[in-house]
């Protein structure tokens, strides 16, 4: 019979589409002025390669890692139930929290961590009321309009970026006389799950630009997984945004190109903290930072799926084959926020006309102390 021990409630949404010596780092409190400094205390295994410049934008730039196991738990004097909703439980930038749990990582810091999937409208205004204390998304257009308009949402950790042999992203079907160094999007329709609002709208913007497009010159049909490349061979639509591992259907095809997809070296989403954690209860923020650093630098530190067994373990999690699985290169799993994407991602949204207001200063949408704190990086 499972003993229940007395917790402090949060519940962590996933969607679609976290401190050297003795130093201090705040959070901001979004509304009443700066959070109490916390001390930022030296974490063994995690040096300087654990850390980089954010300004560092190099796509060869390697990401930042601890040692296999680092940073150790500091479980909680009181342990935390976290509910992870997440609007998918096949996708693979889900991996590592799902590995988290299975491998008992969240465990090992006090927390309770249970995977959920829950539709992705509702989690936006129940995170800005506090009924839900944090997202595994992006910094969308609905959340910088809503930090906008006086949330207290922050960006606190990012997720992946792409192999740079990836080619998850925006393919067009040919038309005669073009081909991959020149074709003319202007007046094409793209197809895509994901709206003008995603933070996908950044690198598609960049690829149509360059092709004579741009995201106010183009129509959208919205589509659901299954049909996004079937309206494309078919005709249904121009051209369209091929996630992993769908684009491997036309690689290679005459008929269709590829324009460009998501930075590399630049993660587009990651973990979304509301006002709990990040000034009621930071210490369970931190502790969930921590374990998903941890399970970062364990289990996907490099090209991962160059093991079978943790290729099978993952098909199994996630719900597939391990063939679909393998068929396309390893994430690069990041953890860190790079500096100038949101003011990237803003600029896509005022150009496809979604975005409300005055553009967001970084400074009000992304704080890097928690999973500062957790690598043991003083400011």
């Amino acid at each position: 019979m499972r003993t229940h021990i007395p917790f402090t409630r949060i519940v962590v949404l996933v969607t679609a589409s976290l401190l050297g010596a003795a130093g201090c780092a705040g959070h901001d409190s979004g509304g009443d002025g700066a959070a109490a400094p916390r001390t930022v205390r030296p974490v063994a295994g995690c040096g300087a390669g654990s850390w980089t410049d954010p300004a560092d934008l190099a796509p060869g730039r390697k990401a930042a890692r601890c040692d296999k196991g680092a940073p150790a738990a500091r479980p909680l004097t009181k342990k935390r139930k976290i509910i992870v909703a997440t609007g998918t439980l096949s996708a693979e930038y889900v991996a590592p929290l799902q590995v988290a749990v299975a491998k008992g990582e969240f465990a090992k810091e006090g927390l309770d961590v249970e995977l959920k999937v829950l539709p992705t409208p509702d989690a936006l205004p129940l995170l800005a009321k506090g009924d839900v204390d944090a997202q595994w998304a992006a910094p969308e257009a609905a959340v910088m309009n809503g930090i906008n308009g006086g949330f207290d949402i922050k960006w606190v950790a990012g997720n992946f970026s792409p192999d740079p042999t990836s080619k998850s992203g925006l393919w067009v079907r040919l038309k005669d006389g073009e081909n991959a160094d020149h074709v003319e999007m202007a007046g094409r329709k793209l197809g895509t799950m994901i709206g003008k609002g995603s933070v996908i709208a950044y690198p598609m913007d960049t690829s149509l630009k360059k092709h004579g497009g741009g995201l106010d010159r183009i129509s959208f049909q919205q589509l659901g997984s299954a049909d996004v490349l079937t309206a494309l061979q078919n005709g249904g639509v121009d051209s369209a945004w091929l996630l992993d591992p769908i684009w491997r259907k036309v690689d290679g095809d005459r008929k269709y190109a590829f324009l460009g997809g998501q930075p590399v070296g630049e993660p587009l989403g990651g973990l979304l903290f509301g006002p709990t954690p990040l000034n009621k209860d930071p210490d369970a923020g931190v502790a969930f930072l921590r374990a998903y650093i941890r399970t970062v630098n364990t289990y996907f530190a490099g090209d991962y799926k160059s093991d079978p067994g943790f290729v099978a373990e993952l098909a199994k999690l996630l719900k597939t084959d391990r063939a679909t699985l393998r068929s396309t290169p390893s994430m690069r799993m990041d953890w860190e926020i790079r500096k100038g994407t949101t003011d990237r991602l803003q600029e896509a949204y005022a150009d496809s006309g979604v975005s409300k207001g005055a553009s967001v200063p970084e400074a009000k949408a992304v704080d890097r102390a928690m999973y500062a704190e957790a690598v043991g990086h003083k400011p």
